[in-house]
C-alpha cells in the first residue's frame, strides 16, 4: 500500500509505483515497441557528430577508407524489459540495449558497420525549487 496524504484543498494526485511502470516496460518489450531506427536527418543540425561514415570516421577510420562519405542508419532496441526501482536516493532505471549501425550504399542495400551492447543504470532525483522542477541524472555503466 502507498500512504496518501490527507488533502485540506482541492487539489490533484497522481501515484505511479514501481509496478504500474514495469507492466507497461513490460508490455511494451514483449510487444517489440522498444525499436527505434535513427537516420542522420533526424539529428538536429547543430548535433556535434554526424550519423555518416564521414562523421564517424573519428572513431572508425577504415569506415571512411571502404566508404567514403557516405550516410549511414542507428537501429536501437532493448534486449531486456527496463525495470524501475523507486530508492531513497532516487529513480533507478536499468537499461539493456543493443546500437547496430549500418553503412547505406548507393544501390538501397546495408553493408553493417559495428555492433555495440548497451547496458547502463541510470539515477534520476527530483530537484524542487519555489520557481522550478528539475531531474539530477548519474549514469553507473
Amino acid at each position: 500500500p502507498v500512504p496518501l496524504p490527507l488533502a485540506e484543498e482541492p487539489m490533484l494526485l497522481l501515484g505511479v509505483t514501481e509496478f504500474v511502470a514495469n507492466s507497461a516496460a513490460f508490455v511494451y518489450f514483449t510487444a517489440g515497441a522498444l525499436r527505434w531506427t535513427v537516420t542522420g536527418d533526424m539529428l538536429p543540425r547543430r548535433f556535434p557528430l554526424r550519423l555518416s561514415t564521414k562523421g564517424l570516421g573519428l572513431f572508425a577510420p577504415q569506415l571512411q577508407e571502404l566508404y567514403p562519405d557516405r550516410p549511414m542508419e542507428l537501429r536501437v532496441w532493448a534486449r531486456r524489459q527496463p525495470l524501475l526501482s523507486c530508492r531513497p536516493d532516487g529513480l533507478r532505471l536499468a537499461l539493456h540495449g543493443t546500437a547496430e549501425t549500418s553503412v547505406l550504399l548507393p544501390n538501397g542495400t546495408r553493408a553493417p558497420a559495428f555492433l555495440l551492447h548497451l547496458d547502463a543504470n541510470v539515477t534520476g532525483k527530483p530537484v524542487l525549487t519555489a520557481s522550478r522542477i528539475g531531474v539530477t541524472v548519474s549514469l553507473r555503466g
